[in-house]
Order: C-alpha cells, then structure tokens, then sequence
C-alpha cells in the first residue's frame, strides 16, 4: 500500500490547511480512513477518522476545527484544518484506522513521508 500525503506548509495562527493523502495498492472505499500527527518528541496521535459512508469521528482538541473528508472514486481522504493553533504543528499522516465505537489506530503495514504543518506567526 502507498500513501502519499500533501498540502502541508508554514502558516499563521488562526490560518487555514488542506491535506490531500492518496492511496494507492488496495480497496480504499472497504477501510475507514484517518489521520495521524506527530510533534516532536511525542508520539504520534490519530485526530480524525472517516467511515467507508462518510462519517467522520475527532479527538476532543480538533472537533469544531478539522473535518474529515473522503473520495473513494480517487481514494483520497482529505483533511481541512480552520483555526489553527501552534499546537497543531506536527507532520502529519493518513493511515487505515477504527472508529467503532471509539477512534483507534491502525496501519496498512506501511507508512507514507508525511507532510510538515508549521504554525507559527
């Protein structure tokens, strides 16, 4: 499986983002689909999943601020990001993940490079 992330950048508190993951090697529309920081010296973190229907789920300190989108035609999961905080700064992954009945991580066993999100003024 290959995942390809995008859109990440240098932008100011309170700006905007949208990530793009492709995916590629398996059946996207069969998994829910998430993505995952990590900062610097702390683990990385699942912040949002989205069923094969399209619902989403996200950890308490994104809701309101991320969602989650996905197109299964072109197995892409997106990731728009409003009202960023510098405490989002992290490079950021997709990756396969559980969101029933609670968010949980997971993996297709590989891993893409990521894509850097700085926020700083």
């Amino acid at each position: 499986v290959q995942l390809v992330e995008s859109g990440g950048g240098l932008v100011q508190p309170g700006g905007s983002l949208r990530l793009s993951c492709e995916v590629s090697g398996t059946m996207f529309s069969n998994y829910v689909m998430g993505w995952y920081r990590q900062a610097p010296g702390k683990q990385r973190e699942l912040v949002a999943a989205i069923g094969s229907g399209g619902v989403p789920k996200y950890v308490d300190s994104v809701k309101g601020r991320f969602t989650i989108s996905r197109d299964n035609a072109n197995s892409t999961v997106y990731l728009q990001m409003n009202s960023l905080k510098p405490e989002d700064t992290a490079v950021y992954y997709c990756n396969r993940a559980y969101s029933i009945p609670t968010l949980k991580p997971g993996d297709f066993g590989s891993w893409g490079q990521g894509t850097q999100v700085t926020v700083s003024s």
